[in-house]
């Protein structure tokens, strides 16, 4: 029986959901030849839009999450990289994002986490799609997909995590929030650090040497709280938070191909 997720009311707050979310509308789009839209309703006033793509039956797939400023309609061509590997992509939104409805806050980002991760189980029954699925996370993304980890680990196949934070407090202060006047300690927040203590499955971390919101150190306290026995982290040199794509190119597509192949 699936347990009642945590509440973050103090990030919940005007004062922090300002800084955390940026959400950005998106018209209506066609998606790429074999990519299909899924809505989602979340709530009774909110609908997520997520936009698959489908590399086969039989293919791993990766269940992503973005960062505060992104939508999943920016990921038709990373999918496409995905897809000449050989690997779905299931791209996933937020609320108030892309066409997505509703407002984002910080305790519904993870449950909707957690609706998400069931019906895009389903969805994968319903197709027939029967290859492993790992839960990926960038950035912001870290949150809902370390939340999942935690919780589903028996049917993940592994997590790969992308410019993640392990401490929350320490970034929304960096962002702009004033967190000792909001009375926020790091026990208030998501609690990345704690939660992937109870991950044992395989784990990819990838981070900017330059990061300048989440330093390199947050990646290394993942890496060490994690028990998984077959684990890995990717520095990018040169990278900011922004430009890993940029500064890694092929490599970056390369260190997740052989972390899904079990390399």
């Amino acid at each position: 029986m699936q347990q009642k997720c945590a509440s973050y009311p103090k990030l919940d707050r005007f004062e922090v959901l300002q800084y955390l979310f940026h959400p950005r509308k998106e018209p209506p789009s066609e998606p790429m030849q074999g990519a299909v839209d899924y809505a989602i309703a979340v709530d009774t006033d909110a609908v997520i839009v997520c936009r698959f793509y489908p590399a086969g039956s039989r293919a791993p797939a990766i269940l992503f999450f973005h960062g505060n400023g992104e939508t999943v309609e920016e990921y038709a061509e990373i999918a496409a990289m995905y897809n000449r590997l050989g690997i779905s992509l299931l791209a996933v939104e937020y609320r108030g994002y892309g066409r997505s409805t509703g407002k984002p806050a910080a305790s519904s980002m993870i449950s909707d986490a957690h609706r998400i991760f069931t019906e895009v189980r389903k969805w994968r029954m319903q197709q027939k799609h029967g290859g492993p699925l790992f839960v990926m996370g960038r950035s912001l993304g870290s949150a809902p997909a370390i939340e999942l980890a935690a919780r589903y680990e028996a049917e993940l196949a592994g997590l790969i995590i992308e410019s993640g934070f392990a401490y929350t407090e320490p970034l929304l202060r960096f962002l702009g929030v004033d967190t000792k006047g909001l009375g926020i300690t790091e026990a208030d927040c998501f609690g990345n650090f704690e939660k992937i203590k109870e991950f044992k499955k395989p784990l990819l971390v990838i981070h900017a040497q330059l990061d300048q919101f989440i330093p390199v150190s947050d990646a290394e306290t993942l890496m060490k709280n994690c028990p998984s026995r077959r684990k890995q982290l990717q520095v990018i040199p040169r990278a900011d938070h922004n430009s890993i794509l940029g500064f890694a190119g092929s490599d970056y597509f390369r260190f997740i191909k052989q972390f899904i192949d079990g390399q």
